[in-house]
């Protein structure tokens, strides 16, 4: 077999190499002598690759946006058991200010219904049901009226901010603070 498969791999060196193709037709020809040296192929130069860029998580990103701008983590993590009320409420005003700031920077939110909740709405025929949820006594078809409970919240867009950290802090949501004394 040895020499059945020297003979295919010279028919495809051949096939694919010149160079291989004219060294074969000398030998056919009689000659013991090679003419042409034998040339390792060469490789096409590397591109050079880039390291994919770490990323994260958006829903990540934007609890790091809520810390970072509004300390709405701290404040949730934090027993607020031992404050008082009035303690609580100015740091509440604080956070509710921030992260509704950050909120309608990031996303553009909007109500989906301009009315003030209790006002009667109509539902139209067709409706999404992904922009109205139908409560109470639902008979028949739409279209429906109704009174608004929840005005709901759409997206005018989504701009969270661009990751920049290592692929090992992906996960972190806001960095430890160490001040160096």
């Amino acid at each position: 077999m040895g020499r059945v498969t020297t003979a295919f791999r010279v028919f495809v060196k051949a096939l694919f190499d010149a160079g291989v193709a004219t060294q074969v037709e000398q030998l056919l020809a009689g000659n013991t002598y090679v003419t042409t040296p034998i040339a390792a192929p060469v490789p096409a130069p590397a591109k050079p690759v880039e390291p994919p860029k770490p990323t994260q998580n958006p829903a990540i990103t934007l609890l790091a946006a809520l810390q970072r701008e509004a300390r709405l983590i701290d404040f949730l993590q934090e027993d607020i058991q031992p404050y008082t009320n009035e303690q609580i409420g100015a740091a509440v005003r604080d956070i509710h200010r921030d992260s509704a700031k950050l909120l309608k920077r990031l996303f553009g939110l909007t109500a989906i219904v301009a009315e003030a909740e209790g006002a009667t709405v109509p539902v139209p025929a067709g409706f999404d049901a992904g922009r109205y949820r139908l409560t109470g006594k639902i008979g028949g078809a739409a279209p429906f009226q109704g009174a608004l409970r929840h005005h709901g919240w759409e997206a005018k867009q989504c701009e969270l901010p661009t990751y920049t950290g290592s692929a090992a802090a992906a996960l972190t949501i806001a960095p430890a603070e160490v001040e160096v004394v």
